[in-house]
């Protein structure tokens, strides 16, 4: 789908070399294609990468297997060839592989899984009429941040001094991902002559669709959108209502059968329709249980990530849905989105506006029009979608209670005090886990952090693989008594420099995982059979992500949180502010050699123990 240009994008600074210009321009126009990095470099950086993960003798049956993949005229050659010739005929040569390889041909639920959640820092607020209070102005800030987008009044945000791909922008209002037997697929409803003028609001699993504009085209003010907010309270009493909601938390083969059940009848069919089309959801949940602060933050991310359970807020969700804000009964706030169409740094943008919206006084009376009633959303529920809501209920409940979540805030130092050394802060936490890892489990692990490629056309994300063999030697001689302190130092430096080296790469539209997937659905685009080199168990070895890590793009105090890629991995997220840094990290409970916990307290440690290397006290 192509939509026409707008002049787009705002930012304050989603990482330190990001800067806002105030200058317009179209959503990609001003940016250039994503390049096909070199064959040989690519399969260079491959062989290199897998040399801290693998022993000798594996690592020489690869390198046979990849230099006959890669010889001149070979099949490497031809399928790079290709992957050129798609550059040059496509918008992004990766970019539409990568959303349909990386999520829509995904059959694990969204939730935990897929859904990045983002929690903010509680309001100082508790109960429900402040909760309402504070639900209208979110609301009135994104309809003010989506005005933004439609007139052209948000700049265009650059990295080094280059301009970044918008195109994200309008395409996360008003759409939703929509469940199918093999894949998934994303409707798209607001570039529609007539855009939907509506969100959906959710509460006590109850869907109500609010109509957020007058019926002369201006946005509803604060004060009436309270108003609205306050009569779809007076209509979703606490009853016996299913948890429509729970559905769309299952795998989605099994989604995909029910929707079919479920939009067979017309009234489900108009209710589900309104959801999908709505320019956004906002849930309005029921109070976090309070325990001790340490673990509340914990709880209040997983609340935002998966809803705590079936007993609790996860039937207040639409887990397809792009744009899902849940703000609590308690003070409790935060973001869930959907990734095929939303990312993080456009994301952070949004909430940095939303946070400055709700500096601001309500700017407008409300005018003394009458209002009509929210709709509420009803839905006929037969025998089948019945038992396919139990099963959903009993999946979802065992997987938030498989899912081990650990937030802490380490408030020792923050990117200032790593600044300072002249080291990256981003490269500086990767080397750090990677030795917290080695701590936990005995042996580094293959890794992946996420770089943007907005800096080009069309583009999206990279992965960015560690370890490198110069980690994995600071990693072993960090508790080398032999070693002077000034030689771990440079160790511990050069393994910073070559991830920032890594990273430089990967920005520059040179990185490894994309160009290896992209040679990989090449063949299959050809009808050829996947090349040994997929094949091989080093390539098996180097994609099981056992470690997911992702810097949170904003200068606040939020923390984001999604699950491990795989059984026996973690996730950690973190968010360096100039004087501590956010964590989340999450396991599995069902693999009895991730524990969640058992990493924090070690990645603290380690921490201080890398500010100690830098700084001795003695």
């Amino acid at each position: 789908m192509i939509l026409r240009t707008f002049p787009v994008g705002s930012c304050r600074s989603w990482l330190s070399r990001v800067s806002v210009r105030q200058e317009l321009c179209c959503f990609s126009s001003s940016v250039p294609p994503q390049p096909v990095p070199p064959l040989a470099q690519t399969l260079q950086g491959y062989l290199k990468a897998l040399e801290p993960l693998l022993p000798p003798d594996e690592i020489n049956h690869t390198r046979r297997m990849v230099h006959e993949f890669g010889r001149p005229g070979g099949l490497g050659a031809k399928l790079q060839d290709g992957l050129e010739r798609r550059a040059r005929h496509t918008k992004n040569w990766i970019a539409p592989w990568w959303v349909q390889w990386a999520y829509l041909e995904s059959r694990q639920p969204l939730p935990v899984h897929s859904n990045p959640a983002i929690s903010l820092p509680r309001r100082d607020y508790n109960g429900w009429r402040s909760q309402l209070v504070f639900a209208a102005k979110l609301i009135a800030a994104v309809l003010d941040f989506k005005a933004k987008i439609n007139t052209g009044q948000l700049p265009v945000e650059y990295m080094r001094g280059k301009p970044l791909c918008m195109e994200l922008y309008p395409l996360i209002f008003s759409s939703c991902r929509i469940p199918g037997p093999k894949h998934d697929y994303v409707a798209h409803h607001g570039h529609f002559r007539r855009s939907p003028t509506h969100i959906t609001v959710v509460r006590n699993y109850q869907f109500f669709q609010l109509e957020v504009y007058n019926s002369d085209g201006s946005r509803m003010t604060e004060s009436q959108i309270h108003a609205q907010l306050l009569r779809i309270r007076s209509q979703s009493w606490k009853t016996d209502k299913e948890p429509m909601g729970i559905l769309t938390s299952e795998h989605r083969h099994t989604w995909g059968e029910a929707y079919n059940r479920l939009l067979r009848d017309k009234l489900n069919k108009e209710s589900v329709r309104m959801i999908e089309s709505g320019l956004f959801n906002l849930c309005l949940d029921s109070p976090v249980m309070r325990i001790s602060d340490e673990k509340y933050a914990s709880r209040k991310a997983a609340q935002v990530l998966h809803g705590g359970g079936t007993f609790s807020n996860s039937g207040n969700r639409w887990f397809d849905k792009t744009l899902q804000f849940v703000v609590g009964e308690d003070g409790s706030w935060g973001l869930l989105y959907e990734q095929a169409t939303a990312e993080g740094p456009p994301v952070a943008t949004l909430l940095h506006h939303i946070l400055d919206y709700c500096e601001q006084p309500d700017p407008k009376r409300a005018p003394l029009v009458p209002l009509p009633m929210p709709k509420k959303l009803y839905f006929h529920i037969d025998r089948e979608i019945k038992r396919d809501i139990e099963q959903a209920k009993q999946n979802l409940d065992i997987l938030i209670n498989d899912l081990d979540v650990n937030v802490f805030n380490f408030k020792k130092f923050g990117k200032e005090l790593i600044k300072r050394h002249k080291m990256s802060p981003n490269s500086f936490i990767q080397v750090a886990l990677q030795l917290a890892y080695y701590r936990v489990h005995n042996e580094v692990c293959t890794t992946c952090g996420i770089v943007s490629q907005r800096m080009f056309r069309g583009g999206r994300t990279e992965y960015v693989r560690s370890p490198t063999n110069q980690a994995l030697k600071f990693i072993l001689s960090f508790d080398d008594p032999t070693l002077t302190r000034e030689a771990k130092v440079q160790l511990f430096r050069e393994a910073a420099d070559a991830y920032s080296a890594l990273t430089d790469q990967a920005l520059r539209g040179h990185g490894i995982e994309s160009h290896m997937l992209g040679l990989k659905l090449q063949a299959i685009e050809e009808g050829l059979s996947i090349p040994k080199v997929f094949m091989d168990t080093a390539y098996g070895l180097a994609t099981h992500w056992k470690l997911r890590t992702g810097q949170v793009p904003a200068n606040t105090d939020s923390v984001m949180c999604f699950g491990p890629l795989v059984p026996d991995g973690y996730a950690v997220c973190y968010n360096p502010q100039a004087d501590h840094v956010h964590f989340s990290i999450t396991a599995f409970n069902c693999c009895e050699e991730t524990h969640a916990e058992t990493l924090a307290v070690t990645l603290r440690d380690t921490l201080c123990q890398l500010q100690e290397l830098l700084q001795p006290t003695v």
